[in-house]
């Protein structure tokens, strides 16, 4: 194994003769069989979890009426991999990930069916909802790392990039179709048909993990027992600028930019007083700009910090203007530029962190990338909520837009202090630009 960081430095596997070479492309990940059999099987299953995940929070708001429930109910469903997050890497680093999904996933499935059959009998309560969702949970600390780090083992180094956009591509179509499909069987037939599908839907991955070639898998060494590999992958990160301090923008992003359950519940609610039908209407406008982005993601041969950093900076301030908007027709329009570039932060950041990793590290890094990406939900979900429904839904989503454009600025300076970059505002071919130049040239440029 090479000692070096970063993608460079990974060790090279060579594939199998009976397995396709991949081309260049957007979809080129999938002329590799083991990776199209898990993209199948994912787009059925992350459609069901977005149909669960819609009908949740609408289950919510119904039973209690509070934008702060949703807010707790999201909150224990991440509370998990804010306090257990870190463990779950370090399993994934010493199993085999395969074996691992197929029980991570059987075990979600278990959940959605029995939140289905709670609903459907007509004892459902709102403590069951909690409870079910702190299972969700508990299960995602290790199906997350391992999902996460099993794609190189696919693809190899050579098409991770493009399969992990893929994989944002594979979520956010799910996410046009989980949402409308949820919002017509809630209206029509009750939440327990949606939460039923979703169950039943994790058979979907269950097949395509068990019809995988286990000899086409790119071997990664997997880390031995053993103490302190804890605190070896922290020690890891926080001697590596480049993976540092992409994770605390996502962090940052992740835990105030991303709470979207709370703010469209309630601008449907209260704000515009629409039903679940358009509920789910608004969660489909999002999920058709994060398609785009995810595959614009896919296309970009490079991933780039700087790109991360701008990103972000526009997302804040989509959000901040979206939580002004005086008509509907506005606030649903710019869901959709929301949406494209929410996934741009997420894909360009999860990119850059997993190309930037030595494969044995990778699941304790990815851990700890999620964890703080969806492990500040607990902190944030409940905050914004009480926000929400203290000071209206303008002021919660305002709130998510000002910090992430904040945390997007410092921490851009942060990287370019770093980098031995500087901010230059002025006037670029014809056009004001702000950006970041070399310090030395500068000085020399000033010298002479």
């Amino acid at each position: 194994m090479s000692t070096g960081p970063g993608a460079d430095s990974a060790p090279v596997h060579k594939p199998e003769t009976n397995t396709p070479r991949p081309g260049k492309g957007t979809f080129s990940s999938l002329a590799i069989r083991n990776y199209r059999l898990f993209f199948t099987g994912a787009i059925v299953s992350n459609t069901g979890t977005w149909m669960a995940r819609i009908t949740q929070d609408w289950l919510v708001l119904s039973l209690t009426g509070s934008a702060a429930a949703v807010g707790i109910t999201t909150a224990l469903q991440f509370l998990p991999m804010l306090l257990f997050g870190l463990y779950g890497g370090v399993i994934a680093d010493r199993y085999p990930k395969r074996r691992l999904l197929l029980v991570s996933q059987a075990a979600l499935g278990l959940c959605g069916l029995a939140l289905a059959a709670l609903t459907l009998s007509g004892h459902v309560q709102v403590w069951h909802v909690y409870l079910i969702a702190f299972l969700l949970g508990m299960v995602t600390v290790v199906d997350n790392p391992a999902r996460q780090s099993f794609v190189s083992e696919m693809v190899g180094p050579g098409q991770l990039r493009n399969a992990v956009s893929l994989n944002s591509a594979n979520f956010q179509s799910a996410r046009l179709i989980g949402p409308a499909v949820a919002g017509v069987l809630i209206a029509g037939v009750g939440s327990g048909w949606a939460f039923l599908l979703n169950g039943l839907s994790f058979l979907a991955p269950l097949a395509g993990l068990l019809m995988m070639r286990t000899s086409e898998l790119h071997k990664v060494e997997r880390a031995p027992r053993g103490k302190g590999q804890l605190r070896e992958g922290l020690r890891y990160v926080a001697g590596r600028p480049d993976l540092i301090w992409p994770i605390v923008l996502v962090g940052f992003i992740g835990t105030f930019g991303f709470n979207f359950p709370i703010w469209l519940t309630a601008f449907a609610d209260d704000v515009f007083h629409v039903g679940a039908g358009t509920y789910g209407f608004l969660n489909t406008l999002m999920a058709a700009g994060s398609l785009v982005g995810a595959l614009a993601a896919a296309r970009r041969g490079s991933t780039r910090l700087r790109m991360l950093v701008v990103a972000a900076g526009v997302f804040g301030v989509l959000e901040i203007a979206a939580a002004l908007s005086p008509a509907f027709w506005l606030f649903a329009l710019l869901l959709v530029p929301i949406g494209m570039i929410g996934l741009t932060v997420n894909i360009t950041a999860n990119s850059a962190v997993q190309m930037a990793t030595d494969p044995a590290m990778r699941g304790r890094v990815m851990s700890l990338y999620m964890m703080v990406f969806a492990g500040g939900t607990p902190i944030g979900a409940p905050l914004l909520g009480w926000v929400t429904d203290t000071y209206g839904a303008r002021a919660g989503f305002a709130t998510g837009g000002l910090v992430s454009l904040a945390a997007a600025v410092v921490i851009g300076l942060v990287l370019a202090r770093v980098g031995g970059l500087r901010v230059a505002v002025g006037w670029h071919h014809g056009h004001p630009s702000v950006r970041f130049v070399p310090v030395r040239r500068e000085r020399l440029a000033t010298a002479a």
